[in-house]
């Protein structure tokens, strides 16, 4: 007897998506008159990008929606290789797996804008977010995990799975109001350091030029989707500053997605970028960002400031280097 094909979809797809696709075999095979036997299964991945290749042989769980013990059989045996240590498997009806893809993400990104909004209450308090950070993430409950502060998420998970929760919820007439709110306070976020370089230069921006250091919307990856950079550098030309920008990965990406202009120079180093640049703006924690030259950075700018995006440096010794320092979430 023939084995019953199992159709296993393992991208981030709408809540129903699965009974769709049933639906449409179960009418093709009808107007083929063929008899076979199938199933379909979700089993959604979690790979964050610069991390696929561990994320996939060391899983956190392995997600699959079933309601066949021939299917969870058969997956069990697939996964074994990647499930010795101990059962990451978590089998659920098929719904739930799709929706739980969705969940994860929006929790995530629910921790960051959390985090954001405080930021922002932090730096009109006088509070230091990062204090505030290690006060909370200490509570076990809570943990370390996407509680950093910064000038937004991006990429091409978290934001497209906010927005597609919120369609499937205003498709089932449920007005997503956290969603909502994440997303708002996300937009709003990629916004603060241009707000904080204008207030820096009163206003005065034409002319200026600013370096970059990083592009990518988060280390180890070129992906430039949604990433604070492009937020920050379309607000800048709109103010007339001319852009000097440099990431490890993100070069060509960026050539890609603004072409030539006059007012973009992609530079070989980082310390190229601040060569006659008015200011200094950090927007990717790449790790050789973490420990610059100070001294180096306050020689070549001609305005010896830094807008940090990521928070990576310590307000306390920039000042003892004379740098002014902008940060999120801290005065």
């Amino acid at each position: 007897m023939e084995a019953p094909k199992i159709i296993v979809n393992k991208s981030t797809v709408p809540v129903g998506t699965a009974d769709k696709v049933s639906e449409r075999v179960r009418k093709v095979l009808g107007d083929r008159n063929r008899d076979t036997k199938f199933y379909v299964a979700s089993n959604p991945e979690f790979l964050k990008e610069g991390a696929a290749v561990a994320d996939c042989t060391k899983p956190d769980r392995i997600i699959v929606g079933t309601d066949s013990d021939y299917v969870e059989e058969v997956m069990r045996e697939l996964y074994a290789p990647f499930n010795r240590n101990h059962d990451r498997m978590i089998f659920m009806d098929i719904r739930s797996a799709e929706l739980t893809k969705y969940a994860a993400n929006c929790m995530l990104a629910t921790k960051i804008s959390f985090m954001n909004e405080m930021s922002n209450i932090a730096e009109k308090l006088g509070a230091d977010i990062e204090a505030v950070r290690h006060g909370i993430g200490s509570d076990s409950r809570i943990g370390y995990s996407f509680i950093y502060p910064g000038c937004g998420y991006g990429g091409s998970c978290f934001p497209k799975d906010v927005q597609a929760l919120i369609r499937t919820a205003e498709d089932i007439d449920f007005n997503a109001e956290i969603l909502h709110a994440i997303e708002a306070v996300n937009y709003r976020q990629k916004e603060i350091l241009f707000e904080k370089i204008e207030r820096y230069f009163e206003g005065d921006l034409k002319g200026k030029t600013i370096a970059l250091w990083g592009l990518s919307f988060k280390p180890n990856t070129d992906d430039m989707r949604e990433a604070p950079s492009r937020v920050l550098m379309e607000s800048l030309w709109s103010a007339g500053v001319n852009i000097q920008a440099y990431d490890p990965e993100a070069m060509d990406e960026c050539q890609r997605i603004y072409g030539q202009r006059d007012d973009l120079i992609l530079v070989g180093t980082a310390e190229t970028a601040l060569k006659n640049a008015d200011a200094l703006v950090t927007l990717t924690e790449w790790q050789q960002f973490r420990a610059p030259d100070f001294d180096q950075i306050k020689s070549a700018l001609i305005h010896p400031v830094i807008f940090d995006g990521r928070n990576m440096y310590n307000p306390k010794r920039l000042k003892e280097k004379g740098i002014s320092y902008f940060s999120i979430g801290r005065t």
